[in-house]
């Protein structure tokens, strides 16, 4: 990947590097949320009522503003990116692009994790911002989508992107890690992201109390943090809430009852059938 990105790039210089970077960061983000935008809020909108995990559908001004904040986050990411891109280069990390190195096994345990890592850190980093007043007023951009849209996947202020993923250009100075793993990381953990800031709930019934389950956390789960502010602080996992305990006291409950409604009843138009 290091050599294909370079052949991309040729000798465009740490500017070029960097607005490349961040160009791809903002593609990604337009494709993946403008897909679940597209699907969930126009194509199966009239379909899925009764998924909507906060009835009213936030005003297009929040949507634009979503994405505003996401463009500059994704120059932020770009610079992440740029940086790691230029310590590989020089040799400096532990990257590797041959994966008989270290073999398929570990390539798959590095991804595992990276994802528990990120947990972690993201559910200490986002307690923090809620409980340390100097850096509450720049997590105060992200939660002006009360009712967010997967445009607010990375609606953050620059410092908070700067956060959310500066602990990956330490992390590859001393773990080994394939670039596709850590591609692969980048997608995940943004599709991830999406799904927390859906709107709608996309996992079934009893998701949240199966124990093969329950560990994962929904949309419900960050839809509620947005709503009410503290608690629900978790990432992917709903291991650390549970610890703390910060999960929302009717988390279970509000996830349960919106897994358990019922369809819509619909005309040969696909339109919701009233009274």
């Amino acid at each position: 990947m290091g050599i294909i990105l370079k052949e991309m790039l040729g000798d465009t210089g740490i500017l070029g590097t960097w607005l490349f970077t961040s160009g791809i960061v903002f593609l990604r983000y337009a494709i993946i949320a403008g897909v679940a935008y597209f699907i969930f809020y126009y194509l199966l909108k009239d379909k899925l009522p009764h998924k909507r995990i906060q009835e009213k559908y936030p005003k297009m001004t929040k949507v634009w503003a979503e994405v505003k904040h996401s463009s500059h986050s994704a120059i932020i990411f770009g610079f992440l990116g740029m940086i790691i891109f230029l310590m590989k280069e020089q040799g400096w990390t532990a990257l590797y692009t041959d994966f008989s190195e270290y073999g398929l096994l570990y390539a798959a345990f590095s991804f595992i994790f990276i994802l528990f890592f990120h947990d972690a850190y993201f559910y200490w980093m986002h307690y923090g911002m809620h409980k340390i007043k100097p850096l509450m007023k720049f997590h105060a951009i992200h939660h002006k989508s009360h009712n967010p849209t997967p445009w607010a996947a990375m609606a953050f202020h620059p410092i908070e992107a700067l956060l959310e993923y500066a602990f990956i250009p330490f992390l590859v100075l001393l773990v080994p890690f394939h670039p596709l793993v850590l591609m692969m990381f980048a997608i995940f953990s943004f599709v991830f992201n999406v799904i927390g800031h859906l709107g709608f709930e996309v996992f079934p019934k009893g998701f949240v109390t199966n124990p093969l389950t329950a560990w994962i956390n929904t949309a419900t789960h960050h839809n509620m943090h947005h709503k009410n502010g503290n608690g629900n602080f978790g990432l992917y996992f709903n291991i650390w809430d549970r610890i703390m305990e910060t999960n929302h006291d009717g988390y279970i409950e509000k996830f349960n009852e919106i897994a358990t409604r019922s369809k819509p009843e619909l005309d040969i138009k696909g339109k919701v059938v009233v009274g």
